[in-house]
């Protein structure tokens, strides 16, 4: 797996809404150890905030469901969360975009449909990154061990070389997020520091 490119790269956020990362979200507690203990989101604006001039793509594909999560037939674990406990329901404050993230503009492209795990199924995300000859792909967001795990694998499985940002990423625990960046993601994907990152891309930019 050679350096990524900002030519040929293109980041993907996952879960950055208010059901979240908000302080009175609705699965505020499914991350809050993880996500506070590794200050995720404040290390996701850094790295937005150095990459966002060299024309990398950004990407945020929300999770957003009707009212009567027709969507969801028979959900287990955290969907199943997710329907009980009534999160992410469009027209909702909880299932729009944090204000950190939409302070960006259109400079971050939202990509709508997600209805699962998996940041490629019900959505254009593979053509749109097809269209731009994207070929590594890297994910920043919630949660580790659901949707960057099943969008990991899923876009491994496609062609793509996959990076994961280990301190742009929560788990439902610390320990959940330290066996998925030491036990399960070097299986398919590089797990990268954002600073590390950061640097590799801006020097194939310069």
């Amino acid at each position: 797996m050679s350096n990524p490119g900002v030519q040929d790269s293109a980041v993907i956020l996952i879960g950055f809404q208010n059901d979240y990362f908000s302080s009175d979200g609705i699965l505020r507690g499914v991350i809050e150890e993880s996500a506070v203990a590794n200050n995720v989101l404040n290390h996701t604006l850094k790295f937005i905030k150095t990459v966002i001039d060299s024309g990398l793509p950004i990407v945020h594909t929300p999770i957003r469901f009707t009212t009567e999560y027709r969507e969801l037939d028979n959900p287990v674990g955290i969907l199943a969360a997710i329907k009980e406990s009534k999160a992410f329901q469009a027209g909702m404050p909880g299932a729009e975009t944090i204000n950190e993230i939409k302070a960006f503009g259109d400079r971050i492209v939202e990509i709508p449909g997600k209805r699962g795990l998996n940041a490629f199924s019900n959505t254009e995300l593979d053509l749109f990154l097809r269209n731009r000859e994207v070929r590594n792909i890297i994910l920043a967001g919630a949660v580790t061990s659901v949707c960057i795990d099943s969008t990991g694998r899923a876009a491994f499985e496609k062609g793509y070389d996959v990076f994961v940002l280990e301190d742009c990423t929560c788990g439902r625990t610390n320990f959940e997020q330290k066996f998925y960046c030491d036990e399960v993601f070097p299986i398919y994907a590089q797990v990268i520091s954002s600073g590390v990152l950061s640097e590799q891309l801006l020097s194939s930019a310069a």
